[in-house]
């Protein structure tokens, strides 16, 4: 599950000219928010009615093994903020308020277990102080260490415990199941990269982790984080009229990230490696819920870390912030084939996130679950699809079968079907739903002008949306008011509805995802305007990333109008690394040649940091090559109007009004 982190390549090229304050996220306000309506007090207490049995088992596997805690309410950075506060889940006691749905009540109780647990002899794990969890595995002259959480300050927390508690042994081998932030961020709060580089501790990742974990925080990172903001309810007050959790764990911790690299990739299924007399045996599960991952098997322990294939939610088949769209098929099929390999004598389940699972029996049933979940999911969808039926209509339609229903650990309250079937849709057919007028339909601002003139005006609508909003059609009120934002910003009462409108929408939802945007959304609604987090940088992927990425980024900032028919060429040289690159612009496009020179253009040189800032203007050339930063062969005249055509993205981009 990706974080907000990997969103800062602009905000990182920024710092690289010392323009960027010091990463803090902005104050929270409380704003106005109301409290359930009947109508969305009814439709919880009708999904009460529908939930599976409690049979606590859940609330054991949590607390079983429970060792110690962090000793204070809060985990704090060096500069003394808060990292993570412990505390931040204690609203959710007794029954569910009438503002949570109550599935994602329970879900949220089960998780108020935090702190160190013993799983098994040799293989402990710290949950709920991040967003992620940290597994710790025994040998007998130190720890394997696998998922070292999101920041440096909650993974040291979590060494701290297990060091104080069961025993003080050196890291020897750090394991990043996948290619996600929330589980290799922290590593700097373990492991000194020294000691990796010298040999002293190995890091195990999957085949193509790094240009995974690269690739996709650059291009569509900064749309990514802006939707981030929303998935993860970022600027939510925690509460029951707030942010209720994420679905996958309860917050995000805050602080300090780093990046080492692995020293060893696993490339296939099968594949083995020992680590000072233990073995770890992998299974590879490319495109299911990252591009790169793996799950991995203990032999000596009888364990079996499920990753993010099987937890203790239904995942994102897409997801929501916006990513490359997963392959459910394969999902199941890998966790098929998980079953096959060790379904028969796994005695211990854990997970990236949520708690772990005890028994064979049980940990059969839970993979089988979680693999015809996604399969059927699939298959559905895909059966609908061939029928006929646009996405829309698939996901209206689609609920999983009465036994999967019954099992809390697939239920909705991250991924949900819906956008799940929707999702298989869009991989296996594109945008376009096949209805001749959805193929070049208005864009929102034109289509919400005639559709309010249509209905008469925007009193008209007013009258319309109040009417769907007090019969609790909450969906059809937020529609209309929705379209009469877009028609007019300034349009108070159609704003205020929309705000009202997706507050009960929020209050319904099981997603917790859901949940956060839409109450996101309304946040914004009666703010006017969207919330700001500063960066720090340069962003801690920086040095890791390749300057080829970086130029990719930047050709797609050019804009057009400013391009004209220029035409320009020059040369890069990343003194760093050695790479050139040959620079072109033609047509408005801008391409980056890799190993290639242009005959007779002008050449910049200089180390990486200095390129990127001098391309955006945020580093002028002529003071760079003055102090000797950067070295100019020739004319920079093409460099300068390049740095004029090129417009950043920007992080604050409006989204619940035009």
């Amino acid at each position: 599950m990706p974080i907000l982190s990997r969103i800062t390549a602009f905000a990182a090229l920024a710092a690289l000219a010392g323009q960027m304050p010091v990463r803090a996220q902005a104050p929270v306000p409380s704003l106005l928010a109301h409290d359930a309506t009947p109508a969305t007090r009814a439709v919880l207490a009708a999904a009460a009615k529908d939930l599976p049995p409690e049979d606590g088992q859940d609330f054991d596997f949590a607390s079983r093994g429970f060792i110690a805690t962090w000793p204070d309410s809060v985990i704090r950075q060096d500069n003394g903020k808060p990292s993570f506060d412990l505390a931040g889940n204690d609203f959710i006691e007794g029954p569910a308020p009438g503002t949570v749905h109550p599935a994602l009540w329970r879900q949220n109780r089960v998780m108020r277990a935090e702190g160190l647990f013993r799983l098994a002899p040799g293989l402990y794990q710290v949950r709920n102080i991040d967003n992620s969890n940290v597994s710790f595995i025994e040998t007998p002259r130190g720890w394997i260490v696998i998922d070292p959480l999101t920041v440096a300050e909650v993974a040291r927390a979590a060494f701290d415990l297990l060091k104080k508690h069961v025993a003080d042994k050196p890291v020897l081998a750090l394991v990043y199941t996948h290619s996600h932030t929330d589980h290799f961020a922290g590593a700097p709060g373990i492991v000194d990269p020294a000691d990796v580089a010298a040999g002293k501790v190995q890091v195990i990742a999957p085949k193509g982790f790094v240009e995974e974990v690269v690739s996709e925080w650059m291009i569509a990172g900064t749309a990514m984080g802006r939707r981030a903001f929303y998935q993860f309810g970022y600027f939510l007050p925690r509460g029951p009229r707030g942010h209720a959790g994420m679905g996958m764990g309860t917050a995000i911790a805050a602080g300090r990230q780093g990046f080492i690299p692995p020293t060893l990739e696993i490339e296939r299924t099968g594949q083995s490696v020992t680590v000072d007399g233990v073995e770890l045996v992998f299974q590879m599960t490319p495109g299911a819920e990252a591009p790169t991952e793996f799950n991995l098997w203990i032999p000596s322990l009888k364990a079996l870390c499920s990753a993010e294939t099987a937890t203790s939610t239904l995942h994102n088949v897409q997801t929501l912030r916006g990513a490359k769209v997963r392959d459910a098929k394969a999902w199941g099929d890998y966790l098929t084939e998980t079953l096959r390999m060790w379904g028969g004598e796994a005695d211990v389940l854990f997970a990236s996130h949520h708690w772990p699972r005890f028994g064979n029996a049980v940990i059969r049933t839970h993979l089988g679950h979680q693999r015809d979940a996604y399969k059927f999911i699939h298959d559905q969808s895909v059966r609908r699809m061939n029928m006929g039926q646009t996405p829309t209509e698939i996901a209206e339609g689609l609920e999983l079968p009465p036994a999967l229903r019954a099992d809390w650990s697939v239920r909705g309250f991250y991924g949900t079907v819906s956008h799940n079937a929707k999702a298989v849709y869009d991989r296996y057919m594109g945008w376009y739903d096949g209805v001749p007028a959805n193929l070049n339909p208005y864009p929102p601002v034109e289509r919400a002008r005639r559709l309010v003139a249509s209905l008469g005006g925007a009193r008209a609508l007013h009258r319309q949306a109040q009417k769907a909003f007090a019969a609790g059609d909450y969906r059809w009120s937020a529609e209309l008011a929705h379209n009469g934002v877009f028609a007019d910003p300034a349009d108070r009462t159609a704003r205020l509805l929309l705000a009202d409108s997706y507050e009960q929408l929020g209050y319904q939802s099981e997603s917790a995802i859901w949940r956060n945007i839409y109450l996101t959304g309304a946040r914004e609604l009666r703010q006017g305007k969207p919330d700001s987090v500063a960066e720090s940088g340069p962003n801690y992927l920086m040095a890791a990333t390749p300057l080829r990425h970086f130029l990719d980024l930047v050709e797609t900032t050019l804009v057009p109008e400013r391009a004209g028919t220029a035409k320009l060429a020059f040369n890069l040289v990343e003194t760093g690394s050695g790479e050139r690159f040959a620079i072109t612009v033609e047509n408005a496009v801008m391409v980056s040649e890799a190993g290639q020179s242009v005959p007779g253009a002008p050449t910049l040189s200089a180390p990486k940091p200095i390129l990127l800032g001098i391309l955006f203007g945020q580093a002028p050339l002529d003071a760079m090559v003055a102090s000797g930063r950067a070295r100019l062969e020739g004319d920079g005249a093409a460099i300068r109007q390049l740095s004029g055509m090129l417009q950043p993205p920007r992080l604050d981009f409006n989204i619940v009004e035009p």
